[in-house]
């Protein structure tokens, strides 16, 4: 894996590796949600498995890049460290929220971090974004809500949900971002090592006054956890990490919003959910957005 990781680094025409990659690592993280509807596990308990799992799966292609990490700066690690927080605080508040308030809802708050990042990164990473740009993203994040606002409900328990979805949409656009800063110095398997490994870290710090991630489990929710440690991380996620090299922030950003179009479809297949049509319509019109963005890059 990490050759191909490599052979992806060296590619000069990036454009077609992206349109390859990118497509590969929504369908991945996409299968996320569907394992996390399956698990039974405390939310702080099924972000910490995930992240270690991720970590030691990567583990494996560390040897060559071991030598690599005593040339890294204290300011990169700072990044790297920082980097892991914002993923770990996004991966705990965006499950903790699921228990709170409906699936649409978290959605639908999550998927609005595209804009975050293009105001960001024009000022953080120098990365202007065009007007044509904005619309695009704007057209993506409407089908995002066509496609959950028929769920869309308010109470006091929802609005506390809420509030952990819209933590979790700050903390994806930091770890993207940041992420995006880091990389372009660093390769991708020794990055995306060091930030789940830090992330699982956090992780399970938060997890301490909780007291369920280090209980035994039954084995089929290991099985989740690994499941979601190999597809939708070291796959999906490890790939939107190579393209925080090659390709602007706020397109990886608006690529996440495939994410919710993909759990549907796989919603589908594996758990027999039929998609309102509304969903179907708005994920035609999420799709139309994120070629924009891109076209207009």
């Amino acid at each position: 894996m990490s050759r191909i990781y490599d052979l992806f680094e060296s590619q000069d025409q990036k454009a077609s590796t992206a349109q390859v990659v990118i497509p590969i690592a929504i369908i991945s993280v996409s299968f996320a949600a569907i394992f996390i509807r399956l698990s039974d596990s405390h939310p702080i308990a099924v972000a910490f498995y995930r992240m270690f799992f991720s970590a030691v799966l990567l583990l494996i292609f560390m040897p060559p890049y071991f030598a690599s990490l005593k040339k890294i700066s204290r300011r990169e690690w700072i990044t790297l460290v920082t980097t892991g927080l914002f993923l770990a605080v996004h991966f705990a508040f965006w499950i903790a929220s699921l228990d709170y308030t409906s699936v649409a809802s978290s959605a639908i708050l999550v998927s609005t971090h595209p804009l975050l990042v293009a105001w960001i990164s024009s000022w953080y990473l120098k990365e202007r974004t065009s007007l044509k740009a904005y619309v695009g993203i704007s057209i993506a994040l409407v089908g995002v809500a066509i496609m959950t606002f028929s769920n869309y409900r308010v109470s006091g328990r929802a609005l506390f949900g809420d509030i952990l979805a819209i933590i979790g949409m700050v903390a994806l656009a930091g770890y993207i971002l940041r992420g995006r800063k880091i990389r372009q110095n660093m390769s991708v398997i020794p990055y995306a090592f060091m930030v789940y490994l830090f992330s699982s870290i956090f992780l399970a710090l938060f997890s301490l006054p909780f007291s369920t991630t280090f209980v035994i489990y039954p084995g089929r929710e290991y099985l989740l956890f690994f499941a979601l440690a190999l597809i939708p991380t070291v796959v999906g996620h490890t790939l939107f990490n190579w393209g925080l090299k090659r390709i602007k922030a706020r397109i990886i950003s608006v690529s996440f919003l495939g994410e919710p179009m993909g759990a549907s479809v796989l919603a589908f297949l594996i758990l027999k959910e039929i998609p309102p049509g509304l969903t179907v319509f708005g994920g035609m019109i999420a799709l139309i957005g994120i070629y924009l963005c891109a076209r207009f890059d």
